[in-house]
């Protein structure tokens, strides 16, 4: 009886630890890639989280691109990244403009459930990284742009099974409650620095269904302790907004 204790123990505790994804691909464009790359930050916050150095996140973009330019059957032959088993969870991340029209919304959300099914058929949890909105200096610009996106986003998640990364809420908290941030690069479309960690922290919240406040992970110490705390309970507060949102 004592030794089945230890055994029923040693396999819940394995059961326990396989319960978060230790390989993670991302697929989408620039808004991933910029600084280092989204899946580079997640993935150094997860280990730091889980204390689990076998975390391994890999990252398929292409610049400008939308979803649908991806070969999905291509990315989910773990041998295609240089991986040792199939990956956990495939996040994606669609083109900007793919939200702006009810025909691109429709071709997004249909790529999202291919993808998603193809994905699912392995065992492989699906999520999608909702995209933040365009600045005013940017000629596609448009008032109230985030409602587009979370329509898009929220349509195509409920639709392919799939978890959403609440990503442009995040953006729109963290504005409001602080619009001098620099969230954005100049260019008033990709991610500055502490865009894309805002972004990771997001991702974060959304692995590990907890907050990332108290992470110590920064990024060649270039970002400040208050924009880290800053960032880390937007992050949360969007998550813990999204879910009652979305569910």
């Amino acid at each position: 009886m004592k030794y089945l204790k230890i055994f029923l123990l040693i396999l819940l505790s394995g059961l326990l630890i396989a319960e978060y994804p230790k390989r993670i691909l991302f697929v989408g464009n620039s808004y991933l890639y910029y600084n280092d790359s989204v899946h580079n930050h997640v993935e150094r916050m997860l280990i730091e989280h889980y204390e689990d150095e076998d975390i391994i996140t890999k990252s398929a973009t292409i610049g400008g691109s939308r979803l649908n330019n991806h070969n999905i059957e291509h990315l989910l032959d773990f041998r295609n990244l240089q991986l040792d088993r199939q990956i956990d969870l495939l996040i994606m991340q669609g083109g900007s403009k793919e939200v702006t029209t009810s025909k691109l919304r429709s071709i997004f959300t249909d790529t999202a459930v291919n993808y998603s099914k193809k994905a699912q058929h392995f065992g492989i949890e699906t999520a999608l990284y909702m995209t933040h909105a365009y600045l005013n200096n940017d000629p596609r610009y448009e008032p109230n742009l985030i409602e587009k996106i979370k329509m898009a986003y929220y349509d195509a998640g409920k639709q392919s099974n799939s978890e959403v990364a609440p990503v442009g809420i995040a953006y729109e908290m963290a504005y409001k409650e602080r619009p001098d941030i620099a969230l954005h690069h100049p260019d008033g479309t990709h991610p500055g620095l502490l865009g894309t960690y805002l972004g990771s922290y997001v991702v974060f919240s959304m692995i590990t269904n907890s907050s990332p406040e108290g992470l110590k992970y920064n990024y060649l110490d270039q970002i400040s302790d208050d924009d880290l705390l800053f960032l880390q309970e937007i992050a949360w507060k969007a998550y813990l907004k999204h879910k009652k949102q979305y569910n």
